[in-house]
């Protein structure tokens, strides 16, 4: 994972218990500010300072604090919380937090979720002065450096107990500076290797070695500030290939545009939110043995974006003037050099489905187009089944309804065999 904008990270902020906790409010306040989205943990002595209300309006949502809520766990589970997560914040992070952290324990819900996340974690330091001197706090920060946890602060000032030296949280905006940092890399956790990390660890499979690049989603082509064309993409079957992909052995870079679902584990995620931004990640995670465009790219953008809210006047409608977006799949499948060794295309169609896959297939230059129906009672969009015909230069092939896990499976098998056949 890499290359993360603030205003398209989703970041998971653990509060803790401390008078700076009334800083983590604005700290909300200024990530959304800049687009990011933000979920929130708070421990139980947080909440002796401020509220859990004053956070779930500030984020949009509401705020996690109980390990064992059975509605928690089956909807949104301390694991979710965790790696749905591009980059976990705490902030205050007291002398106790930062104990348990650097000890493993997870006898709550903040720090169960910092053990069970594969993403880096930011600290914001706050306690007493001599808290954050004492030899056993240095000495547990040293061991976080150590297991890759990064740090901002804390401030040296004047303390709520009249002390004066280090142990301020750093200030909001120091802190978003920070996130930004550390978004700018790769933020996922390097897991011990061995028996220990069996869930995390890969598996050989016949993909083993190859690099596929999958891309996902709708993209969002802005018509002003507020406003933007899309489409009804879920992102289900784009993901579900990568993951797919993933699990047959190969390294996987999704290039995915805005969706409301998890990144799967383990693949190299870029989100990214138009056309143009789709195909600059695109060039970027080249070379590649395999290129699958899943993404529902828009055809077209505004000309002219609107610096500010198109607003309704007397004179009626806006006249938009469209520009048309790059052709990520044409310009993929004619690299010379640097083509895959196999190009996929998908064609959402509502109508002479075959026919216009078989013109695309021409058109774009690619190996092979998974065709599909979004014509109106399709539920194809959103939905969790999908039933495609495989389009070549040789013939189609159908394929019956099958769930898009299942889809993906079939055609990762499929493109096994493709590359073992030399195409």
């Amino acid at each position: 994972m890499s290359g993360i904008a603030l205003s398209a990270a989703r970041l998971l902020l653990i509060i803790g218990g401390g008078v700076s906790a009334y800083k983590s409010l604005d700290l909300i306040r200024r990530l959304g500010e800049r687009g990011a989205t933000v979920r929130v943990i708070m421990t139980a002595a947080a909440k002796q300072f401020i509220t859990p209300l004053s956070a779930a309006a500030l984020s949009g949502d509401r705020v996690y604090d109980d390990l064992f809520s059975l509605t928690d766990e089956a909807d949104m589970g301390h694991i979710e919380l965790s790696r749905a997560a591009d980059l976990v914040v705490v902030a205050p992070a007291t002398a106790d937090l930062i104990a348990r952290m650097a000890n493993g324990l997870a006898n709550d819900l903040a720090t169960t979720a910092l053990l069970a996340t594969d993403k880096k974690t930011l600290l914001a330091p706050a306690m007493n002065v001599r808290m954050w001197l004492h030899p056993a706090t240095q000495r547990n920060v040293e061991t976080l450096r150590g297991d890759g946890v990064l740090f901002t602060g804390p401030d040296e000032g004047e303390m709520a107990c009249g002390e004066f030296g280090p142990g301020r949280m750093a200030e909001p905006l120091a802190i978003v500076a920070a996130i930004e940092n550390a978004l700018s890399a790769s933020t996922r956790l390097a897991l011990a290797s061995g028996p220990a990390s069996a869930m995390s660890a890969r598996r050989d499979g016949p993909l083993d070695g190859a690099h596929i690049i999958v891309t996902s989603g709708p993209t969002h082509e802005p018509i002003d500030p507020v406003r933007y064309i899309a489409n009804r993409s879920s992102g289900l079957q784009g993901h579900a290939i990568a993951q797919a992909a993933y699990e047959a052995g190969a390294r996987v870079t999704l290039i995915r545009g805005p969706v409301g679902i998890p990144d799967p584990p383990g693949v190299d995620v870029v989100r990214v939110e138009t056309a143009r931004e789709m195909l600059a990640a695109t060039q970027a995670a080249l070379p590649a043995d395999i290129f699958v465009g899943a993404a529902a790219v828009a055809d077209w953008r505004v000309e002219t974006q609107g610096a500010q809210k198109i607003k309704k006047d007397a004179q009626g409608a806006p006249s938009l003037a469209l520009a048309e977006n790059p052709d990520i799949l044409a310009h993929v499948a004619r690299l010379s050099p640097g083509r895959p060794r196999i190009v996929v295309g998908f064609a959402a169609e509502t109508e002479n489905l075959i026919e216009n896959a078989r013109e695309k297939l021409r058109r774009k230059g690619c190996d092979l187009i998974v065709a599909n129906s979004v014509a109106e009672g399709s539920e194809t969009f959103g939905g969790t089944d999908n039933r495609v015909w495989l389009v070549a230069a040789r013939g189609e092939t159908p394929w019956p309804q099958l769930s898009k896990r299942e889809v993906a499976r079939r055609l990762i098998d499929h493109l096994v065999k493709l590359l073992d056949n030399h195409i």
